[in-house]
């Protein structure tokens, strides 16, 4: 027993090579009884923490270990191919290095390792497997140079690697490693040069090994495996193949590779403590330069006590220099005006609060710390921070500057194949017409899982051999969640005291500038290390643009600190649901729930953002929490226990942070039980299982003297959060900037859609929605033109009318646009011609200009534009005269004026220069035409009976498909008075499939359904009319 371990093992982080897992290798391992497995990516360590995570506790030991194969000196020359293991903790250092080296030595995703590199990188506490060149591939002498080079790098560290995968050539191949081994006088170990769990990922090997090169299967010829070899074996199936000293060698090494992933040693830096401080001292000194801000009238006695107890906890789990990390990043954003805000469970702590990381007031909602820091939970605390997303750069480069590219880095992001790109590479590796496969992928409703993707395949009718159908599933079926590449991470930042690739390579991102890391946050968090999420948020952007544009009482611009409080106006705005635009409230789902709640006060906007959410609904929780918030039920409590969770919310759990209290008070877990009921209801595991807590709780609920009833329908609210709960800390946080997007909007309208326009993009609504929005709040907007508008949105003169800026003009470049700016006349421009010799912009800018009817100011209308643009290109050689001067022709040709353009003609071409129009809505002109004869328009919609049957039509501004909406799709619609709902039911979007997805102008025919003010269409026929929008009338008319 136990008498192998696997050396060679590639797992599908070597991309579009290994075929299997990390997890799946190590649970093979497992299975098979090995003493040890070492995951040995190329230039790579990114499996290593997912095999980690398999074997921890475990009897198989987990080596830790790369992949190079080092450019060779002469170009004839095979590659030198070695595996280096890492021995100790010191050994692990140096391997990173030297990846690190590699990988920034190449572009990004590649490596590129010189010999040279093992001469000036240490390596003594690593162990080198050499695998000698073939026959075919070199010659005997080179080889033994090579090996005897090697022997000088690693004396006592050198093993000639041996493989039996069986196929042609083999015998010759180990006789060369039996004579370089007696040559060397270094033993020979027997490897697997694994590349799959079983052999039974042989055909998929052979597809990724296709789709690496770029060629079919058919075509892959001698890039494809002869076997299927390269599995991890059973012992006694390698026990007739590898001699018993070979063996025994895999158990050698294996017993000197002592370094386990848990050996790693994190800290954060420390260089942030004044000289005489303590990290303790510093921390607790800032907490109380804070707790004097925050609170200028004296701290309450109850905060003053949470503050106490947090410092205490992050003294014995010694976490202050990540908090003082954390607060420096936060300093420096604010010294530059950048504007930030702490949230998800950070926004429990007051220590944050003090520290300026989180705005959320400790006396406004009620703390649950152990939600941020536990002892119980065995994971460092995680602190998400939003910056504004046009200048978030600032905040990384200053972390760059502050730490040096040696100590910091970014996370990375594993980009996994999704249905979509498995398919395209699957079908192409197996030969399939690309217009095939296309067909396939064209209409599918990745959003319907019922009907999965595999079905709509089918019902197309395209595979006719059921053979190959089922092979191309299984085939994409197992594809699907391999990692494809490594990616950036938004922003989860690792920042160490020490060298960063000695606790893990770093390698190019493809953003300049940057530097990331192997690992991503879920590899972070099974080592316990730290990061910190420095994330870009729109909606901060658009707040401080915004602010710029209202002037404050001490005659500067507005802060956020200057907004008044709990306003009236504002919050009759939100009921009637007028909040497109408004951050976190701006979706059909959650528009459509603020009539029904109604907020009248800052903590029922926490409880909004949070209730719309896939957690509440699944739990049954909203429409009891809006019956007892009405008055129309009463609140009813078992215990005090229970009534003091549940007492804000009137008896129905909403926030995650309840459902940890109730396991708590309800069903006697302990802190640590009530965290692992948390990560089951986690976010990111959005699809985990509830079911191993449902005895404890139920059994739990019930010896505490709970009904059956009662702890039935608890546990279900529970399992609700199992679909995506909401952590009161984080609607706290995010409920702040509700109210002040929502402020803004009822008070200064023109201020608000000119934040949001300059922040493009954004939200949930396009800039054509936008505008069409403010225009139904009194903001006159005005078009783009070369004399007044500048890159952004503005705003002019007293009345803040609204005027579209350069940016919206699809195409210019923004360069132009400046110089335009700069050289415009204090008159403004008179003439194209003027425009042209001021700014001498290329012609396809000006063209742009003109398309946009930027140019109406000074040319009258686009055709006339366009005309003066042409007159001004090089004459061709016809017209030019004998003498060269084709004055003349000019001449004559500035005279001429052109017709206008329609309206019709007018605003499609708004719509191709800017999307977006400033004339008529298209639907008007389809009204008037008499092509929607029978449709009521959305004002229309306000009045109509319910229950009657209605047709409609609009252009599609949005469809969505929530999680928690049973497969329910709401689709907007646009027409010339505002929005129309229309709610598709399941089995209506799957017979109606093609115009429900593809479809720009939607013509519904349904049933008028209305709730309060709130008016849906419950859709019935789905016809596409997008064929309309190009017969808009192109003659011109007089509209009187």
């Amino acid at each position: 027993m136990n008498r192998y371990a696997e050396l060679h093992c590639f797992s599908n982080f070597t991309f579009l090579t290994g075929a299997s897992h990390p997890h799946e290798l190590a649970e093979k391992a497992l299975e098979l009884k090995y003493r040890a497995l070492a995951i040995t990516d190329t230039c790579s360590v990114a499996g290593m923490p997912r095999a980690w995570q398999a074997l921890k506790g475990k009897s198989v030991a987990l080596i830790t270990g790369s992949y190079f194969e080092l450019v060779p000196g002469a170009p004839e020359s095979p590659p030198i191919r070695l595996i280096l293991l890492a021995r100790t903790l010191v050994g692990y250092g140096q391997l990173c290095r030297l990846i690190t080296t590699a990988r920034h030595r190449a572009p990004k995703g590649l490596y590129q390792l010189l010999p040279e590199d093992l001469e000036t990188h240490t390596l003594d506490h690593c162990l080198c497997l050499w695998l000698p060149p073939a026959p075919e591939q070199s010659r005997f002498v080179e080889a033994h140079r090579t090996g005897e080079w090697l022997l000088s790098r690693f004396p006592d560290q050198l093993w000639l690697a041996a493989s039996r995968t069986l196929e042609s050539g083999e015998d010759q191949r180990l006789q060369r490693i039996r004579a370089l081994s007696h040559q060397l006088g270094r033993p020979i170990v027997a490897t697997g040069e694994v590349h799959m769990h079983c052999r039974q990922r042989q055909p998929l090997q052979d597809v990724l090994t296709a789709i690496r090169h770029g060629t079919s299967l058919e075509n892959a010829g001698h890039h494809l495996f002869q076997n299927g070899e390269r599995y991890l074996r059973p012992l006694p199936v390698l026990e007739r193949l590898f001699p018993e000293a070979w063996l025994q060698e895999t158990l050698t090494i294996a017993e000197q590779c002592t370094f386990r992933p848990s050996d790693l040693n994190y800290e954060y830096p420390s260089e942030l403590i004044p000289r005489g401080e303590t990290p303790a001292t510093w921390l607790q000194e800032l907490t109380r330069q804070g707790e004097q801000r925050r609170f200028p009238d004296g701290t309450p006695s109850d905060i003053r006590a949470q503050i106490h107890k947090e410092l205490a906890l992050i003294h014995e789990m010694r976490y202050e220099h990540y908090f003082l990390t954390i607060q420096d990043i936060v300093s420096f954003a604010r010294s530059q005006n950048i504007l930030c805000q702490g949230r998800g469970s950070a926004a429990n702590s007051a220590v944050c609060y003090c520290l300026g990381i989180t705005e959320v007031d400790p006396r406004q909602v009620e703390l649950l710390f152990e939600r941020f820091i536990s002892k119980d939970r065995g994971e460092p605390p995680d602190i998400d921070v939003d910056f504004e997303h046009e200048r978030r750069e600032e905040v990384i480069q200053y972390i760059y500057r502050r730490y040096g590219r040696e100590r910091a880095a970014l996370a990375a992001t594993v980009i996994r194949y999704r249905p979509r790109s498995a398919i395209r590479d699957v079908g192409k590796a197996l030969g399939f017409d690309p217009v095939q496969v296309e067909q396939l992928l064209n209409g599918i409703d990745w959003r319907d899982r019922e009907t999965d993707w595999r079905g709509q395949i089918l019902d197309k009718g395209l595979t006719r051999h059921e053979r190959v159908a089922n092979q191309f599933f299984t085939l994409v079926n197992t594809l699907l969640g391999f990692p494809r590449h490594l990616s950036q991470h938004v922003g989860g930042f690792v920042i160490s005291s020490g060298p960063l690739a000695e606790l893990v390579p770093t390698e190019k991102a493809a953003m300049q500038n940057r530097t990331v890391i192997q690992w991503d946050k879920d590899d972070l968090e099974s080592l316990e290390l730290m990061k910190v999420d420095i994330l870009a948020l729109g909606m901060l952007t658009a707040i401080r643009k915004a602010l710029a544009l209202i002037p404050g009482e001490d005659g500067n611009s507005l802060t956020m600190q200057g907004i008044k409080r709990e306003d009236k106006a504002t919050y009759d705005m939100l009921k009637t649901g007028d909040s497109i635009g408004v951050f976190q409230v701006e979706s059909r789902a959650q528009i459509n729930m603020l009539p029904r709640l109604r907020p009248e006060k800052y903590y029922d906007l926490v409880i909004q953002v949070a209730i719309v959410r896939p957690g509440p609904i699944q739990g049954d929780m909203v429409h009891p929490y809006l019956k007892r918030r009405h008055g129309l039920e009463k609140p009813t409590y078992p215990n005090d226990d229970i009534r003091a969770v549940l007492k804000r919310t009137l008896g129905v759990p909403i926030f995650q942070e309840q459902a940890i209290k109730l396991a708590m008070v309800a069903a006697g877990f302990t802190a640590g039980e009530a965290d692992q009921l948390r990560r089951a209801m986690a976010a990111w595991k959005s699809h985990g299982d509830l079911t191993p807590f449902r005895d404890k709780l139920i059994n739990g609920m019930r010896a505490r003297g709970h009904d059956e009833d009662f702890a039935e329908r608890l546990y279900q609210q529970i399992c609700g959060f199992g679909g995506y709960g909401f952590p009161e800390s984080h609607s706290a946080s995010f409920a702040l900037l509700v109210y002040i997007s929502a402020w803004i909007k009822c008070h200064h309208p023109a201020a608000f859609y000119c934040g949001l326009l300059n922040s493009q993009p954004m939200g949930f609504y396009s800039p054509s929605q936008l505008i069409q929005d403010a225009r139904r709040h009194d903001v006159t907007v005005l078009p783009a033109d070369v004399n007044h508008s500048h890159w952004d949105y503005t705003l002019e003169g007293p009345e803040k009318h609204l005027r579209v800026g350069l940016r919206q003009i699809r195409g210019l470049n923004p360069a132009s646009a400046d110089t335009l700016c700069r050289q415009r006349p204090p008159g403004g421009y008179t003439s194209v011609r003027e425009l042209r010799q001021r700014t001498a912009l290329p012609q396809r800018d000006l063209e742009l200009l003109a398309g946009a009817n930027a140019l109406e100011d000074i040319s009258g209308h686009r055709h006339q534009s366009y005309w003066q643009l042409l007159g001004h290109e090089p004459a061709a050689p016809l017209w030019v005269s004998e003498a060269g001067d084709d004055g003349g022709y000019r001449a004559e040709q500035d005279d001429i004026n052109l017709p206008e353009p329609s309206e019709g003609q007018n605003i499609l071409a708004d719509y191709a220069s800017q999307g977006l129009s400033l004339q008529r809505h298209p639907l008007a002109l389809l009204r008037e035409q008499g092509e929607l004869r029978n449709c009521l328009n959305s004002q229309q919609l306000k009045t109509a009976e319910p229950n009657r049957p209605v047709q409609v039509a609009g252009l599609v501004t949005g469809r969505q498909r929530p999680g928690s909406a049973s497969g329910v799709t709401f689709v907007t619609l646009e027409d010339e008075f505002g929005n129309i709902n229309v709610v598709v039911w399941l089995n209506t979007a799957r017979q109606q499939r093609k115009p429900l997805l593809t479809s720009r102008l939607l013509h519904v025919k349904g049933i008028v359904e209305r709730e309060g003010d709130i008016v849906h269409i419950m859709a019935g026929k789905l016809t596409d009319l997008s064929h309309l929008i190009h017969t808009l009338p192109v003659t011109s008319r007089d509209f009187q």
